[in-house]
């Protein structure tokens, strides 16, 4: 049965869609794992980071969120070895108000989606929105933990201890068994004075949590989703492929 993960910051531009598409990869592929990565934000990046163009696709996330169509008509095998995606596009969006209108039964028809696939998979990935909205605090009620991608800023430190509270919440509400199976450090430059500052705080509250090998800012790494590639298969012997690979194999051992 599928381990379920989701890769939440409400603070955009961590490197949240680019690590849930890059350890998805290096799970599918190098660990000869099944993966389903569920693209829950409507900008639809890990999406396009796949190689599939948004435009072209028909059916999408939203039709499972408003009960339109079942979740294996929406699944879409890509051109990389073991990993599938559930898409995502700016219609999305529109399920943010929508949620809140449905009543309890409805709004867990995500849920019930996803139970029914769980047993074809090793993983399921869900890359969330850079908010605290409802999308987000549904994909974190069906999931199993939760990876924080954060970059070395301050502004990143205030934004875990938000996304801390909300997560306690869900658990209280919706998901007791709701873990966070770690914080993964992006666009890390151990050359700057603040980012080991912030290395040193977060060490201070979260040591337990941080993954071992932080993911530094290259430009390889930032050109893969041009050609809709992971890192794995655009660089695959570059630091960003090697590192990236660390944490996921260091993921695996944690949930």
């Amino acid at each position: 049965m599928a381990k379920i993960v989701s890769f939440s910051n409400q603070k955009g531009g961590v490197g949240k869609t680019t690590s849930c598409v890059n350890i998805a990869a290096q799970i599918a592929g190098k660990h000869g794992k099944k993966v389903l990565l569920i693209d829950m934000d409507p900008q639809g990046n890990a999406t396009s980071g796949l190689g599939l163009p948004k435009s072209k696709i028909k059916k999408t996330i939203y039709d499972v969120i408003i009960g339109r169509n079942d979740i294996n008509e929406v699944i879409i095998k890509t051109k990389f070895k073991n990993l599938h995606v559930v898409p995502a596009n700016i219609e999305l969006a529109g399920a943010e108000p929508e949620l809140y209108d449905m009543e309890e039964g409805s709004a867990n028809f995500t849920k019930l989606a996803i139970e029914s696939i769980k047993d074809e998979y090793d993983y399921i990935f869900i890359d969330c929105p850079p908010s605290l909205g409802m999308l987000t605090v549904k994909a974190l009620s069906i999931s199993d933990g939760v990876v924080i991608p954060m970059q070395c800023e301050f502004y990143s430190l205030e934004g875990i201890s938000q996304l801390q509270n909300t997560i306690k919440r869900i658990k209280q509400l919706y998901n007791p068994g709701l873990q966070i199976v770690g914080i993964l450090l992006t666009m890390y430059n151990g050359r700057l004075t603040l980012t080991n500052q912030v290395v040193a705080e977060l060490r201070k509250y979260y040591a337990d949590k941080l993954f071992k090998v932080p993911i530094s800012r290259t430009v390889r790494l930032s050109e893969a989703p041009g050609y809709g590639e992971p890192i794995c298969y655009h660089d695959p012997y570059g630091k960003g492929s090697l590192e990236y690979a660390a944490v996921a194999k260091e993921l695996m051992l944690r949930i």
